[in-house]
């Protein structure tokens, strides 16, 4: 099992993504712990990835399309936002 320690942000370090059925122990700042599967983990990196660029106005796959020629800008985030009980899927 792997251990993530959350920031003062509120955000975990995600460089890669994990296997879905690794265990993923994550402290939060407050002290509290949960485990996420990886797949879970994946799925907020995904959702992070995804508000960064509608924030920035880049296509699906991270690229400005609006400046004449594609250009890529910060593809991929790293730091994704998580606090207890994100482990499960919402029900929507």
């Amino acid at each position: 099992m792997m251990n993530l320690q959350q920031d003062s942000d509120g955000n975990i370090r995600m460089r890669a993504i994990y296997p879905k059925t690794v265990r993923v122990n994550v402290i939060f700042t407050d002290g509290t712990q949960e485990e996420f599967t990886g797949q879970r983990l994946n799925e907020l990196r995904a959702e992070a990835n995804a508000a960064y660029r509608l924030a920035n106005e880049l296509d699906a796959k991270g690229f400005d399309r609006n400046k004449g020629k594609p250009l890529a800008r910060n593809k991929i985030v790293e730091f994704v936002p998580v606090r207890p009980g994100m482990s499960k899927r919402s029900k929507k």
